[in-house]
C-alpha cells in the first residue's frame, strides 16, 4: 500500500505556527506506506507559501507543494489527487481537528473497501451550539434532496480513497468538474457530498469509521456562507440527477 497524503491549504500561516505540518512530517516521514505528502496550496496571499518552501520542503523530503490558482479547497483536493503518485489518497484538514494518527483506523479497511472516511463523534466536542444545530439541519437537508442515508457524516475532512476509484468518480462529477472563481476561503461541503453521491451509482461502496475530532475555529470557515453554498450545490445535484446527467 503506497498513500499520497494530501493537505489543503489557504493562509494556513497561523497553523503552521501552531506545528501541524511538523505533526504531518514526523508521522510519515520513516513510514514506507506514505510516499509524498503533498500541500494543495488554493493560492494562499499570506506568508505559507514562503514558509513551506523555505522551511518544511527540505526538512521533510516527502513534502511536496502544489501551486493552484484559488478555486477553493474541493479544487485543491482534486488537483492532490490528479498529482498523486500513490495507489492510495488520503486527505486531512491542515488544522489536524482529527489528528493524523488516526489514519490507521482507516487504512485498516482498505483491504476491504475503495473508499473508507472519517466520521466525527455526534457530539462534535467543542462545537458552538448553533452550529451543531446547522449541522443537524443540514443533514436533514442532505437526506431529503439527494439521499446518503447510510452516511452519518460526510463532512469530515479525513477520507482515504484508492486512487484509480477517486479517479473515476471524479471524471464524472458535473457541478465540480468546472472552474470556480471564488473570493476569500471557500470550503463548501458540496464536493464530498457529489462525491459520496456519486460513489455508489458507480458500484463502489464506503465504509465510515469512527475517529477522534475536535472543533477548531479557524477564519477560514464562515459556516452561514460556506452553508449556503452547499445548500445551493446540494440543489445543483438534484437538478442533474432529475435531468439524468449522471446516467450518462
Amino acid at each position: 500500500m503506497k498513500i499520497s497524503l494530501i493537505i489543503p491549504c489557504f493562509n494556513e500561516e497561523l497553523n503552521i505556527q501552531k506545528g501541524t505540518l511538523d505533526k504531518i512530517g514526523n508521522f510519515t516521514k520513516e513510514d514506507r506506506r506514505f510516499l509524498e505528502v503533498v500541500i494543495s496550496d488554493d493560492g494562499s496571499t499570506d506568508n505559507s507559501k514562503k514558509i513551506i518552501k523555505e522551511k518544511y520542503l527540505t526538512f521533510f523530503p516527502k513534502f511536496k507543494l502544489l501551486e493552484n490558482t484559488h478555486q477553493g479547497k474541493a479544487f485543491a483536493i482534486i488537483a492532490g489527487i490528479k498529482k498523486a503518485i500513490g495507489d492510495w489518497v488520503a486527505f486531512s484538514d491542515f488544522d489536524l481537528a482529527t489528528p493524523i494518527d488516526e489514519i490507521e483506523k482507516l487504512i485498516k479497511y482498505s483491504a476491504f473497501y475503495p473508499i473508507i472516511i472519517g466520521s466525527r463523534n455526534s457530539e462534535r466536542q467543542g462545537a458552538p451550539l448553533i452550529r451543531k444545530l446547522m449541522a443537524k439541519g443540514f443533514i436533514v437537508i442532505r437526506n431529503f434532496l439527494i439521499g446518503l442515508h447510510r452516511i452519518k457524516d460526510t463532512q469530515c475532512g479525513f477520507k482515504l480513497f484508492e486512487k484509480k476509484t477517486a479517479i473515476e468518480i471524479i471524471n464524472k462529477l458535473i457541478v465540480f468538474n468546472q472552474k470556480r472563481k471564488v473570493i476569500d476561503s471557500s470550503v463548501s461541503a458540496g464536493f464530498d457530498l457529489e462525491f459520496l453521491f456519486l460513489a455508489p451509482k458507480l458500484g463502489y461502496t464506503i465504509k465510515e469509521v469512527p475517529v477522534i475530532w475536535h472543533h477548531v475555529e479557524t477564519k477560514n470557515v464562515n459556516f452561514l456562507k460556506d452553508s449556503l453554498e452547499t445548500i445551493i450545490d446540494i440543489g445543483k445535484i438534484k437538478i442533474n440527477e432529475i435531468a439524468g446527467r449522471y446516467e450518462k
